[in-house]
Protein backbone atom coordinates (compact mmCIF):
# COMPACT_ATOMS: atom_id res chain seq x y z
CA UNK A 1 0.00 0.00 0.00
CA UNK A 2 1.06 3.45 -1.01
CA UNK A 3 1.81 5.59 2.61
CA UNK A 4 -0.76 8.70 2.31
CA UNK A 5 0.74 12.72 2.34
CA UNK A 6 0.75 13.25 5.80
CA UNK A 7 3.41 9.84 6.20
CA UNK A 8 5.83 11.25 3.93
CA UNK A 9 5.84 14.28 4.52
CA UNK A 10 6.70 13.33 8.10
CA UNK A 11 8.90 10.76 6.90
CA UNK A 12 10.55 13.57 5.05
CA UNK A 13 10.62 15.94 7.94
CA UNK A 14 12.45 13.61 9.98
CA UNK A 15 14.84 12.19 7.64
CA UNK A 16 16.21 15.84 7.16
CA UNK A 17 16.43 16.75 10.81
CA UNK A 18 18.27 13.77 11.35
CA UNK A 19 20.93 14.59 8.63
CA UNK A 20 21.25 17.89 10.04
CA UNK A 21 22.38 16.97 13.53
CA UNK A 22 25.19 18.09 14.71
CA UNK A 23 26.96 18.14 17.96
CA UNK A 24 27.58 22.15 17.81
CA UNK A 25 24.02 23.45 19.16
CA UNK A 26 24.24 26.65 16.79
CA UNK A 27 25.34 25.20 14.19
CA UNK A 28 22.51 22.67 14.11
CA UNK A 29 20.13 24.98 15.19
CA UNK A 30 21.24 27.10 11.93
CA UNK A 31 20.99 24.19 10.34
CA UNK A 32 17.58 22.78 11.14
CA UNK A 33 15.75 26.30 11.64
CA UNK A 34 14.26 26.79 7.90
CA UNK A 35 13.46 22.86 7.73
CA UNK A 36 12.19 22.76 11.32
CA UNK A 37 8.92 25.32 10.25
CA UNK A 38 7.79 23.30 7.58
CA UNK A 39 5.33 24.04 4.80
CA UNK A 40 3.81 21.50 2.50
CA UNK A 41 6.66 19.98 0.88
CA UNK A 42 5.35 19.70 -2.10
CA UNK A 43 8.17 19.33 -4.06
CA UNK A 44 9.43 16.65 -2.01
CA UNK A 45 6.12 14.89 -2.22
CA UNK A 46 5.51 15.41 -5.81
CA UNK A 47 9.01 13.70 -6.41
CA UNK A 48 8.12 10.42 -4.09
CA UNK A 49 5.02 10.01 -5.55
CA UNK A 50 6.88 10.44 -9.01
CA UNK A 51 9.18 7.36 -7.96
CA UNK A 52 6.54 5.31 -7.23
CA UNK A 53 4.03 5.84 -9.75
CA UNK A 54 6.95 5.46 -12.28
CA UNK A 55 7.71 1.95 -10.72
CA UNK A 56 10.38 3.00 -8.42
CA UNK A 57 10.89 1.81 -4.73
CA UNK A 58 9.89 3.77 -1.57
CA UNK A 59 13.51 4.34 -0.74
CA UNK A 60 15.09 5.81 -3.56
CA UNK A 61 11.54 8.35 -3.77
CA UNK A 62 12.16 9.23 -0.27
CA UNK A 63 16.12 9.78 -0.59
CA UNK A 64 15.28 11.77 -4.02
CA UNK A 65 12.35 13.85 -1.97
CA UNK A 66 14.91 14.62 0.30
CA UNK A 67 17.40 15.87 -1.69
CA UNK A 68 15.03 18.21 -3.06
CA UNK A 69 13.57 19.82 -0.24
CA UNK A 70 17.24 20.07 0.67
CA UNK A 71 17.91 22.61 -2.55
CA UNK A 72 14.51 24.21 -1.65
CA UNK A 73 15.75 25.29 1.75
CA UNK A 74 19.64 26.23 0.97
CA UNK A 75 18.18 27.92 -1.87
CA UNK A 76 15.25 30.11 0.27
CA UNK A 77 17.95 31.22 2.81
CA UNK A 78 20.18 32.71 -0.07
CA UNK A 79 16.71 33.97 -1.55
CA UNK A 80 16.13 35.98 1.60
CA UNK A 81 19.72 37.04 1.43
CA UNK A 82 19.55 38.28 -1.59
CA UNK A 83 16.59 40.31 -1.08
CA UNK A 84 16.78 41.52 1.89
CA UNK A 85 13.76 39.72 2.81
CA UNK A 86 12.01 39.94 6.35
CA UNK A 87 9.97 36.96 6.81
CA UNK A 88 9.93 33.40 5.93
CA UNK A 89 7.14 30.61 6.83
CA UNK A 90 5.85 33.14 9.36
CA UNK A 91 9.29 33.92 11.39
CA UNK A 92 12.15 36.17 10.79
CA UNK A 93 14.28 35.07 7.90
CA UNK A 94 17.22 33.62 9.12
CA UNK A 95 19.74 36.17 8.27
CA UNK A 96 17.20 38.78 10.49
CA UNK A 97 18.04 36.10 13.62
CA UNK A 98 21.65 35.62 12.93
CA UNK A 99 24.55 37.60 11.44
CA UNK A 100 24.35 37.50 7.77
CA UNK A 101 27.55 35.28 7.20
CA UNK A 102 26.38 32.88 9.70
CA UNK A 103 23.42 32.64 7.60
CA UNK A 104 25.02 32.33 4.41
CA UNK A 105 27.17 29.95 5.72
CA UNK A 106 23.79 27.51 6.87
CA UNK A 107 22.92 27.44 3.09
CA UNK A 108 25.92 26.43 1.43
CA UNK A 109 26.25 23.59 4.62
CA UNK A 110 22.66 22.63 2.99
CA UNK A 111 23.49 23.07 -0.53
CA UNK A 112 26.60 20.29 0.75
CA UNK A 113 24.21 18.32 1.82
CA UNK A 114 22.49 17.82 -0.33
CA UNK A 115 25.25 16.97 -2.79
CA UNK A 116 26.33 14.61 -0.26
CA UNK A 117 23.06 12.55 0.23
CA UNK A 118 22.45 12.25 -3.74
CA UNK A 119 26.24 10.84 -3.53
CA UNK A 120 25.30 8.41 -0.83
CA UNK A 121 22.00 7.53 -2.75
CA UNK A 122 24.41 6.53 -6.18
CA UNK A 123 27.10 4.80 -3.82
CA UNK A 124 24.15 2.66 -2.30
CA UNK A 125 22.72 1.59 -6.08
CA UNK A 126 19.74 3.41 -5.16
CA UNK A 127 19.90 6.40 -7.79
CA UNK A 128 21.04 6.14 -11.35
CA UNK A 129 24.38 8.66 -12.48
CA UNK A 130 21.32 10.76 -14.48
CA UNK A 131 19.19 11.99 -11.01
CA UNK A 132 22.81 13.69 -10.03
CA UNK A 133 22.57 15.28 -13.65
CA UNK A 134 18.65 16.60 -13.04
CA UNK A 135 19.98 18.02 -9.66
CA UNK A 136 22.83 19.77 -11.74
CA UNK A 137 20.25 21.09 -14.50
CA UNK A 138 17.82 22.29 -11.15
CA UNK A 139 20.21 24.45 -9.51
CA UNK A 140 22.05 25.95 -12.92
CA UNK A 141 18.27 26.50 -14.57
CA UNK A 142 17.31 28.52 -10.93
CA UNK A 143 20.34 30.24 -10.68
CA UNK A 144 19.76 31.56 -14.21
CA UNK A 145 16.06 32.73 -13.32
CA UNK A 146 17.21 34.09 -9.77
CA UNK A 147 20.35 36.47 -11.70
CA UNK A 148 17.52 37.89 -14.04
CA UNK A 149 14.93 38.32 -11.69
CA UNK A 150 18.39 40.09 -9.39
CA UNK A 151 19.41 41.75 -12.41
CA UNK A 152 16.18 43.82 -13.01
CA UNK A 153 15.73 44.48 -9.43
CA UNK A 154 19.51 45.61 -9.05
CA UNK A 155 19.58 47.63 -12.65
CA UNK A 156 15.83 49.52 -11.65
CA UNK A 157 14.56 47.88 -14.95
CA UNK A 158 10.65 49.00 -15.26
CA UNK A 159 10.36 48.26 -19.22
CA UNK A 160 9.49 44.67 -19.04
CA UNK A 161 6.85 42.77 -20.49
CA UNK A 162 4.89 40.04 -19.01
CA UNK A 163 6.51 37.67 -21.05
CA UNK A 164 9.83 38.67 -19.43
CA UNK A 165 7.97 37.55 -16.19
CA UNK A 166 7.48 34.40 -17.82
CA UNK A 167 10.31 33.69 -19.36
CA UNK A 168 12.34 34.48 -15.72
CA UNK A 169 10.22 32.28 -13.77
CA UNK A 170 10.10 29.90 -16.30
CA UNK A 171 13.84 29.07 -14.82
CA UNK A 172 13.47 30.61 -11.32
CA UNK A 173 10.39 28.21 -9.97
CA UNK A 174 8.45 26.36 -12.15
CA UNK A 175 11.95 23.97 -13.55
CA UNK A 176 12.64 22.47 -9.79
CA UNK A 177 8.95 22.65 -8.55
CA UNK A 178 7.20 20.79 -11.30
CA UNK A 179 9.34 19.38 -14.18
CA UNK A 180 12.34 18.20 -11.92
CA UNK A 181 9.71 15.83 -9.72
CA UNK A 182 7.91 14.37 -12.41
CA UNK A 183 11.23 13.48 -14.19
CA UNK A 184 13.64 12.45 -11.26
CA UNK A 185 10.31 9.82 -10.81
CA UNK A 186 11.16 8.46 -14.10
CA UNK A 187 14.95 8.30 -13.95
CA UNK A 188 14.84 6.72 -10.60
CA UNK A 189 12.51 3.64 -12.37
CA UNK A 190 15.31 3.28 -15.23
CA UNK A 191 12.92 5.49 -17.88
CA UNK A 192 13.69 8.45 -19.89
CA UNK A 193 11.65 11.60 -18.94
CA UNK A 194 8.47 12.31 -21.92
CA UNK A 195 9.23 16.08 -23.53
CA UNK A 196 5.50 16.46 -22.10
CA UNK A 197 6.89 16.86 -18.51
CA UNK A 198 8.99 19.72 -19.19
CA UNK A 199 6.12 21.66 -21.14
CA UNK A 200 3.34 20.59 -18.89
CA UNK A 201 5.69 21.41 -15.78
CA UNK A 202 6.86 24.41 -17.02
CA UNK A 203 3.31 25.65 -17.37
CA UNK A 204 1.80 24.26 -13.70
CA UNK A 205 5.20 26.18 -12.08
CA UNK A 206 4.49 29.07 -13.64
CA UNK A 207 1.22 28.77 -12.63
CA UNK A 208 2.68 28.13 -9.20
CA UNK A 209 4.48 31.55 -9.09
CA UNK A 210 1.69 33.77 -10.32
CA UNK A 211 -0.21 32.18 -7.58
CA UNK A 212 2.29 32.93 -5.08
CA UNK A 213 2.53 36.76 -5.90
CA UNK A 214 -1.12 36.94 -5.61
CA UNK A 215 -1.13 35.59 -2.02
CA UNK A 216 2.01 37.68 -1.42
CA UNK A 217 -0.78 40.69 -2.18
CA UNK A 218 -3.68 39.61 -0.67
CA UNK A 219 -2.28 38.22 2.50
CA UNK A 220 -2.84 34.83 3.59
CA UNK A 221 -1.82 32.55 6.88
CA UNK A 222 -0.62 29.83 4.79
CA UNK A 223 1.64 31.91 2.77
CA UNK A 224 4.65 32.67 5.22
CA UNK A 225 5.81 35.33 3.77
CA UNK A 226 5.62 39.27 4.76
CA UNK A 227 2.45 40.50 2.85
CA UNK A 228 3.49 43.22 0.27
CA UNK A 229 6.97 41.87 0.91
CA UNK A 230 7.53 41.59 -3.70
CA UNK A 231 6.59 45.89 -3.60
CA UNK A 232 9.32 46.54 -0.55
CA UNK A 233 11.81 44.34 -2.27
CA UNK A 234 10.65 45.99 -5.72
CA UNK A 235 9.99 42.53 -7.56
CA UNK A 236 8.62 42.61 -11.35
CA UNK A 237 5.77 40.22 -11.13
CA UNK A 238 3.04 39.72 -13.52
CA UNK A 239 0.54 41.96 -11.72
CA UNK A 240 2.60 45.04 -11.37
CA UNK A 241 4.04 44.74 -15.37
CA UNK A 242 0.18 44.47 -16.29
CA UNK A 243 -1.11 47.20 -13.83
CA UNK A 244 2.28 49.61 -15.38
CA UNK A 245 0.91 48.60 -19.00
CA UNK A 246 -2.72 49.67 -17.69
CA UNK A 247 -1.90 52.39 -15.00
CA UNK A 248 -2.68 56.24 -16.44
CA UNK A 249 0.61 58.30 -16.23
CA UNK A 250 -0.06 59.90 -13.09
CA UNK A 251 -0.06 56.36 -11.11
CA UNK A 252 2.85 54.81 -13.49
CA UNK A 253 4.85 57.91 -12.22
CA UNK A 254 3.86 57.68 -8.65
CA UNK A 255 4.62 53.54 -8.85
CA UNK A 256 7.86 54.02 -10.87
CA UNK A 257 9.45 56.58 -8.75
CA UNK A 258 8.40 54.11 -5.47
CA UNK A 259 10.34 50.89 -7.06
CA UNK A 260 13.31 52.97 -7.48
CA UNK A 261 13.52 53.59 -3.76
CA UNK A 262 16.00 50.82 -1.87
CA UNK A 263 13.68 49.04 0.32
CA UNK A 264 14.43 51.16 3.50
CA UNK A 265 13.52 54.20 2.21
CA UNK A 266 10.09 52.74 0.55
CA UNK A 267 7.41 54.98 2.27
CA UNK A 268 4.91 53.00 4.12
CA UNK A 269 2.24 55.03 2.83
CA UNK A 270 3.21 54.71 -0.23
CA UNK A 271 3.41 51.16 -0.49
CA UNK A 272 -0.14 50.96 1.09
CA UNK A 273 -1.04 53.16 -1.79
CA UNK A 274 0.10 50.96 -4.60
CA UNK A 275 -1.39 47.50 -2.51
CA UNK A 276 -4.47 49.29 -2.73
CA UNK A 277 -4.01 49.95 -6.39
CA UNK A 278 -2.71 46.67 -7.22
CA UNK A 279 -5.95 45.04 -5.17
CA UNK A 280 -8.31 46.81 -6.91
CA UNK A 281 -6.78 46.84 -10.46
CA UNK A 282 -7.40 44.40 -13.42
CA UNK A 283 -3.88 43.01 -13.21
CA UNK A 284 -4.58 41.11 -10.39
CA UNK A 285 -7.85 39.54 -11.88
CA UNK A 286 -5.72 39.02 -15.01
CA UNK A 287 -3.49 37.56 -13.64
CA UNK A 288 -5.51 34.81 -11.72
CA UNK A 289 -6.72 34.26 -14.93
CA UNK A 290 -3.68 33.89 -16.81
CA UNK A 291 -2.68 31.43 -13.45
CA UNK A 292 -5.37 29.21 -14.40
CA UNK A 293 -5.18 29.37 -18.32
CA UNK A 294 -1.51 27.85 -17.33
CA UNK A 295 -2.75 25.07 -14.96
CA UNK A 296 -5.09 24.37 -17.72
CA UNK A 297 -2.72 24.17 -20.24
CA UNK A 298 -0.16 22.24 -18.25
CA UNK A 299 -2.58 19.22 -17.52
CA UNK A 300 -3.68 19.08 -21.24
CA UNK A 301 -0.05 18.28 -22.14
CA UNK A 302 0.70 16.12 -18.86
CA UNK A 303 -2.48 13.91 -18.01
CA UNK A 304 -2.10 11.79 -21.34
CA UNK A 305 1.99 11.23 -20.43
CA UNK A 306 0.84 10.29 -16.91
CA UNK A 307 -1.56 7.90 -17.69
CA UNK A 308 0.00 4.90 -18.40
CA UNK A 309 1.82 4.18 -15.65
CA UNK A 310 2.28 1.49 -13.69
CA UNK A 311 1.74 2.99 -10.03
CA UNK A 312 -2.02 3.67 -10.10
CA UNK A 313 -2.32 4.46 -6.70
CA UNK A 314 0.60 6.67 -6.46
CA UNK A 315 -0.01 8.32 -9.49
CA UNK A 316 -3.85 9.03 -8.15
CA UNK A 317 -1.78 11.25 -5.22
CA UNK A 318 0.58 12.35 -7.92
CA UNK A 319 -2.42 14.02 -10.08
CA UNK A 320 -4.02 15.74 -6.64
CA UNK A 321 -0.91 17.51 -5.67
CA UNK A 322 -0.04 18.49 -8.93
CA UNK A 323 -3.39 20.77 -8.73
CA UNK A 324 -2.61 21.50 -5.59
CA UNK A 325 0.69 23.54 -7.03
CA UNK A 326 -1.92 26.21 -8.34
CA UNK A 327 -5.12 25.69 -5.95
CA UNK A 328 -3.08 25.77 -2.82
CA UNK A 329 -4.45 22.37 -0.81
CA UNK A 330 -3.28 19.52 -0.07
Amino acid sequence: MVPPPVAVRQAIQERLLARLAHADPLYQDLLQDYPRRGGKRLRGLLTFYSALAHGAGEEAGLLAAEALELFQNWALVHDDIEDGSEERRGRPALHRLHPMPLALNAGDALHGEMWGLLAEGLARGLLPPEVLLEFHEVVRRTAYGQHLDLLWTLEGRLDLRPEDYLHMVAHKAAYYTAVAPLRLGALLAGKTPPSAYEEGGVKLGMAFQIVDDVLNLEGDEAYGKERAGDLYEGKRTLILLRFLEEASPEEKARTLALLRLPREEKPEEEVRWLLERLLASEALSWSKTTAKRLQEEGFQVLLPALEGLPGKEALDHLRTLLAALVERRA
